[in-house]
C-alpha cells in the first residue's frame, strides 16, 4: 500500500496534539496491515464526500481518504474530528 498524503492532511495533522498523533501512526499501521480492521471503523461516505472513505483515529478524530486498486494507492484528503471533516 502507498499513502499518498495531501498537503490539507499535513496542514491539520501538525496541528493535532502528540497524543493524537500517535493515534494516527496506529491507525495508519492497521490500515496497512487491514484496511477493514474493525478497531478502524473504515467506512464509505454519503452526500457531498460520495466516494470517499473514513476511517476512525479516536472515538472523534477521522481521517478522511480515497482510495485506488484496492487499496494499492490511498490518498490522505483530510483528518479532524467529526464536526471538521463531515
Amino acid at each position: 500500500m502507498r499513502i499518498i498524503p495531501q498537503k490539507r492532511f499535513l496542514k491539520r495533522l501538525i496541528k493535532l496534539s502528540p497524543k493524537i498523533r500517535e493515534r494516527v501512526k496506529i491507525a495508519v499501521d492497521l490500515l496497512e496491515i487491514d484496511p477493514f480492521d474493525t478497531r478502524l471503523h473504515n467506512h464509505p461516505l454519503n452526500g457531498t464526500l460520495a466516494g470517499l472513505r473514513s476511517i476512525s483515529v479516536t472515538t472523534d478524530v477521522r481521517i478522511i481518504f480515497q482510495e485506488f486498486f484496492h487499496y494499492k494507492i490511498v490518498l490522505f484528503l483530510d483528518i479532524g474530528t467529526h464536526n471538521q471533516v463531515y
